[in-house]
């Protein structure tokens, strides 16, 4: 059997094909991909939001997103460039201001969402 040895300069290069072919979100992450992501996130149309204080750390994208109808968004992607092209994830964004579930149940519960521990606070009808 016979070993095949890689010249220092092959090698070399290589190397800095695959750091080439791999890229940060600064390079992955386009404008339109933040929009067209975001649209479909949010189930608004593009050009109905405006994009603000984007940043990008490493693979993450992070942006602020302002709607036309008022509401706030804090959002991010994920995006990379490899062997197969830009590879941008879907949108995450919470609203602004929103929590993400109300601290207790709405007053007046009835009696179908009612359970031993709602009763015991008397907030059952």
């Amino acid at each position: 059997m016979k070993t095949i040895y890689l010249r220092p300069t092959v090698a070399a290069c290589i190397i800095v094909l695959a750091g080439l072919v791999t890229g940060c979100a600064s390079v992955a992450v386009t404008n339109d991909a933040i929009e067209k992501n975001t649209a479909f996130a949010l189930g608004i149309e593009k050009g109905t939001f405006t994009i603000s204080n984007r940043e990008d750390d490493g693979f993450k994208t992070t942006y602020l997103v302002d709607t036309n109808s008022g509401k706030k968004y804090a959002c991010y992607v994920i995006g990379t460039v490899s062997v197969v092209g830009r590879v941008v994830s879907d949108a995450v964004c919470n609203q602004i201001g929103k929590p993400d579930k109300p601290d207790k149940p709405a007053t007046g519960a009835t009696t179908q969402s009612c359970n031993a521990l709602l009763k015991a606070a008397g907030k059952c009808n």
